[in-house]
C-alpha cells in the first residue's frame, strides 16, 4: 500500500490519527508536510510518500500511544485498537456495566467503517462499545479480520438493544458488534453478494427461519473468547450465566427470545436475540457454541 497526496478513505484516516492531526480521511497538502515532519524526526526518506517502511515506524511508535491498547489479563494477551465516537455520539456515563450482550452488524468487514457510519448516520447515541472486524464476504480482504475496536471509553454506553423490558439492563450493559451479514439465501447476503463458498456455513437446523449464513471466522470466534474473558474480568460480569447456561441445557435454541433475558432478570451474557424476537444477531455456529461452553 502507498498513500500519497491525493489519495483517501480509511487508511488515510488511521494514517492521520497516527500522526496526531485532524483525521477526515483526505491525504492533503497539510497531511504531507506532517508526514514529511516525521520522516524528517525518524531519519526515513523524506519525500511525503507513505509506503512500507513509514508505515512499519507508525505502527511499531503507536503501539506505546493512546490509540492502541494491549490488553493483559490471567487469561489472554488480547489487543485493542482505540477508534472513539465524537463525543456527542454516546453517554458519557459511567455506569456499572452488568450484562454483556454480542451483536452482529449485518454489513461489511471494516470495524472502523462501523464506527464512522455510527458518527455519520442522524439516529442519535447508537453503537456499542467494541466492534470486531472480520473477512471480507466477498472473499478478497482478510486485513480486518479479528481486529477489535473500542469506540466508546470505558464507562460510557450508547443505545444498542432497541426495545426491552428493562432500561436498567440498556444503560448497565457492553455490547460487542460483531461484522458479519447474517443470514444468506442462495449464497448471497441480503444486499445480493455472492458469498465466497469457505464464508457459508449451514446450520444442522433453520435459525429464525434460515439455514444459510455468513460465517463467523475463525479469527473472530477467537478474538471473541479472549473479549469475553477480558469484559468479565474488567467489569465484573458473570458471563457463565444467561447464554452459556442456556447452551448446556438446550443447544441452538438458547439462541432463541428469553423472556427472562428480555426482562433483564439474569445478569450475565446474552445475544441480541434473546431479548428481540425480529433479530437475526447472532446466530448458533457451532463452534461459536463451542467456544462459548468452554468459556
Amino acid at each position: 500500500m502507498l498513500l500519497r497526496e491525493g489519495s483517501r478513505g480509511q487508511e488515510v484516516v488511521e494514517l492521520q490519527l497516527a500522526l496526531g492531526i485532524t483525521a477526515d480521511g483526505v491525504f492533503d497538502s497539510g497531511t504531507k508536510e506532517s508526514v514529511m515532519a516525521y520522516q524528517q524526526r525518524k531519519g526515513l526518506m523524506v519525500d511525503g510518500l507513505v509506503g512500507a517502511q513509514t508505515l512499519a515506524t507508525l505502527r511499531e511508535e503507536n503501539a506505546t500511544t493512546d490509540n492502541f491498547e494491549k490488553i493483559y489479563s490471567p487469561y489472554q494477551d488480547l489487543m485493542v485498537n482505540k477508534y472513539f465516537l465524537p463525543k456527542n455520539e454516546y453517554i458519557h456515563g459511567p455506569t456499572n456495566k452488568e450484562y454483556l450482550f454480542l451483536h452482529h452488524t449485518a454489513g461489511w468487514n471494516n470495524p472502523y467503517k462501523t464506527v464512522d457510519d455510527w458518527a455519520k448516520d442522524d439516529r442519535g447515541t447508537i453503537g456499542t462499545e467494541f466492534v470486531l472486524g472480520g473477512k471480507s464476504v466477498k472473499g478478497n480482504d482478510d486485513r480486518y479480520d479479528g481486529e477489535l475496536v473500542q469506540c466508546i471509553p470505558e464507562g460510557g454506553y450508547a443505545w444498542h438493544l432497541g426495545k426491552n423490558g428493562s432500561q436498567y439492563m440498556h444503560t448497565h450493559s457492553v455490547g460487542i458488534e460483531v461484522c458479519n451479514f447474517s443470514y444468506a439465501e442462495n449464497e448471497r447476503t441480503y444486499v445480493g453478494t455472492k458469498i465466497a463458498p469457505d464464508q457459508i456455513m449451514t446450520l444442522p437446523e433453520s435459525f429464525r427461519g434460515h439455514q444459510q449464513w455468513h460465517a463467523y471466522s475463525d479469527k473472530q470466534v477467537e478474538t471473541l473468547r479472549q473479549f469475553i474473558l477480558w469484559i468479565a474480568e474488567r467489569d465484573s460480569i458473570d458471563v457463565r450465566e444467561g447464554l452459556v447456561t442456556e447452551i448446556k441445557k438446550h443447544g441452538a435454541r438458547a439462541f432463541e427470545f428469553n423472556q427472562d433475558a428480555y426482562d433483564g432478570k439474569i445478569r450475565g451474557m446474552w445475544t441480541h436475540t434473546n431479548t428481540r424476537k425480529d433479530k437475526f444477531d447472532l446466530f448458533p455456529q457451532p463452534d461459536l457454541m463451542d467456544m462459548l461452553t468452554s468459556l
